[in-house]
């Protein structure tokens, strides 16, 4: 199963960095997969540890994608690290085991400590949709326009459905970095 996320690392000199990423999870444990080069990947080579945040507030993972990557974090419990301070709940996890890959390596991670802050009140579809735009997002020069296009028609429907303001503020920033694209690849 794989679990949308937003992962949170730090350098040796406590710089954090923040990345929506989908982990792996299954018995045992859970796997981050970061695609070569990555700052997640270099941090927790470095540091042998993460946090994984679970959070609804889908700005985050909108803001991650469009360069928007300063939310407020506190001081993990215990890793050397940070969680999203909006997050609902955040893993604290310690690399066990990398398993190299030339394109996208596996790091098989143990949590040592898990937090509940707040309760998870269920998704809505314009949080679905803003997700999954993020992704599309992050695959942009990947994937042909016609099928960004489809994927992003569909999603709208649900947006368009199902949003509040924060959905809203999320889509509109996705949807300013693919016009964004668009321009740059037409120049």
């Amino acid at each position: 199963m794989i679990q949308e996320t937003v992962v949170t690392t730090v350098n040796r000199q406590g710089r954090p960095h923040i990345a929506p990423m989908g982990i792996h999870v299954a018995e045992g444990g859970l796997a981050i997969l970061p695609f070569k080069p990555s700052t997640t990947l270099d941090n927790i080579l470095e540091t042998g540890v993460a946090v994984v945040n679970y959070c609804d507030d889908v700005r985050i993972f909108a803001g991650c994608v469009t360069g928007r990557r300063d939310w407020p974090l506190t001081p993990a419990e215990q890793v050397a690290g940070m969680y999203l301070t909006d997050a609902l709940a955040h893993s604290e996890v310690r690399l066990s085991r990398l398993e190299e890959d030339e394109h996208r390596p596996k790091l098989f991670c143990e949590a040592i400590y898990t937090a509940n802050h707040k309760p998870f009140r269920g998704f809505n579809r314009a949080q679905y949709a803003v997700l999954e735009a993020a992704i599309l997002i992050s695959r942009l020069g990947m994937l042909p326009w016609d099928k960004i296009d489809a994927e992003l028609g569909y999603l709208r429907i649900g947006l368009d459905k199902t949003a509040g303001p924060v959905e809203r503020e999320a889509w509109a920033w996705l949807m300013a970095a693919i016009a964004d694209f668009r321009g740059k690849e037409a120049s």
